[in-house]
């Protein structure tokens, strides 16, 4: 299957994927860390797509998105950003609103 495949079809798949540095639990870059940590403490389930682990989705990811950087969140198969973007987003609280507007339960 082409990296863009997996990454669509990941996408459909789950209500809610970051695509990042290292895993959920073990995160490789702090920007990614900081990502996970705000769905983790939100109570959000979220697939992690470790990009590290497969040239071809880190930049797949990067020209499915037109996004140059990574972590990326995805929810409900709109791309919501980067780590700027959501935790802009968490202080304003747009990504609870988003979040539910878009049916996915947290905490």
């Amino acid at each position: 299957m082409s990296a863009d495949a997996t990454i669509r079809e990941t996408i459909e798949k789950n209500d809610v994927v970051l695509f990042m540095k290292g895993t959920k639990m073990m995160p490789q870059c702090g920007f990614s860390s900081r990502v996970a940590g705000v769905l983790n403490f939100m109570g959000v389930e979220f697939a992690d797509v470790n990009v590290l682990a497969d040239a071809d989705i880190r930049q797949g990811i990067k020209d499915f998105s037109d996004w140059p950087t990574i972590p990326q969140l995805y929810v409900k198969g709109e791309f919501v950003g980067g780590c700027d973007i959501v935790t802009e987003m968490t202080l304003s609280g747009e990504l609870d609103q988003l979040l539910e507007a878009k049916g996915v339960t947290f905490d």
